[in-house]
């Protein structure tokens, strides 16, 4: 299959070049060093993956979306809304859009069962600019589990996981969506098809709106965060208000609160991509994690003061380093 993928940064590139090593026509969309990096030298996988070098084609450019047939979109969820014109215009008549990013896509309630089919998000999709140059009809949804990190340009480190679900939005076994899940098993990843794509990708969102901002704002690993107390009520009552909202508008996620944080207890000393970008001054993925739930909260009227109170001082550093760049690093028990 040929495979772009829009936005190869950590996690894309660890996607790309996976897919690469085992013969699939992958296009990596990029940019800056890193970009500069992968043409010269190629792209270097680390970490739990083993290492390996692969030297996929490499381009900053969106005239490759013509012909692939999946794209794989692992923006950032805020940088969709201003490329989604010229992302869509770019798209071939039979091109499949993986959406693999974080927090509720713009997709999520359309063909959705219930009083809140067709809803669309402002915190996701401003005026609505992604879902009228993206069709639902292209969309497969993805939940991407890997944990990577852009050790330099050109270099990804594989820190743990190889799941990736993906799902059709309607909950059919498409030809399409088992293509894509057989040629990511070819690449090394668990990929299992899911009839029904939203209750995971709620789950997921349960630490998306607690531990990434709670780590965002202290600099902790989800070791420390799991390891403390007073942050782990925190977490939980976040995870209870997010979990709220589900129920409100009728998704259940699979797997209890309780159970949520031991599997990131279990994860270590990893740096949430949050952190990650406080690290490297850029803006958060604060939309479609946090605010796209605070969303929903005020038209269910359900009172969620812990996720307020989280963005608010999520959204007062996001503000901060779209205006200077990189935070100070907190000291890590390891000096890093």
């Amino acid at each position: 299959m040929k495979f772009v993928v829009l936005g190869a940064g950590a996690t894309g590139g660890l996607l790309g070049a996976h897919l690469t090593r085992v013969g699939e026509d992958v296009i990596l969309i990029a940019r800056g060093a890193h970009l500069a990096a992968m043409r010269a030298r190629g792209l270097r996988v680390t970490g739990a993956s083993g290492e390996f070098l692969v030297h996929p084609e490499c381009t900053d450019q969106l005239s490759p979306l013509k012909s692939a047939e999946v794209v794989l979109i692992t923006l950032k969820a805020h940088s969709l809304p201003e490329m989604a014109e010229r992302l869509g215009a770019q798209l071939g008549p039979q091109t499949t859009v993986v959406s693999a990013q974080n927090g509720i896509p713009w997709w999520f309630f359309d063909r959705f069962p219930g009083r809140f089919e067709g809803t669309r998000l402002e915190a996701v999709d401003p005026g609505g600019v992604i879902a009228r140059n993206i069709a639902v009809e292209r969309v497969v949804g993805g939940i991407v589990y890997p944990a990577a990190r852009l050790a330099e340009p050109g270099v990804i480190e594989h820190l743990e996981g190889t799941r990736i679900s993906l799902g059709e939005p309607d909950g059919s076994s498409s030809a399409r969506v088992e293509a894509i899940a057989a040629a990511l098993t070819r690449a090394g990843f668990k990929a299992p098809v899911r009839s029904r794509i939203r209750p995971e990708l709620w789950l997921k969102l349960l630490g998306n709106s607690s531990f990434n901002p709670i780590s965002a704002l202290t600099g902790a690993t989800l070791e420390e965060i799991t390891s403390d107390p007073g942050a782990v009520a925190l977490v939980r009552a976040v995870m209870e208000e997010v979990e709220a909202v589900g129920r409100g508008v009728g998704i259940e996620a699979p797997v209890g609160i309780e159970r949520r944080i031991q599997g990131a207890a279990m994860v270590g000393g990893h740096k949430t991509s949050m952190l990650q970008d406080v690290e490297s001054g850029r803006p958060l993925e604060l939309g479609a994690t946090v605010a796209a739930v605070l969303e929903l909260a005020r038209r269910l009227d359900l009172s969620v003061p812990h996720l307020e109170a989280l963005y608010a001082c999520a959204n007062l550093l996001d503000l901060r380093l779209r205006r200077s760049g990189p935070a100070p690093r907190l000291a890590s028990p390891t000096g890093g």
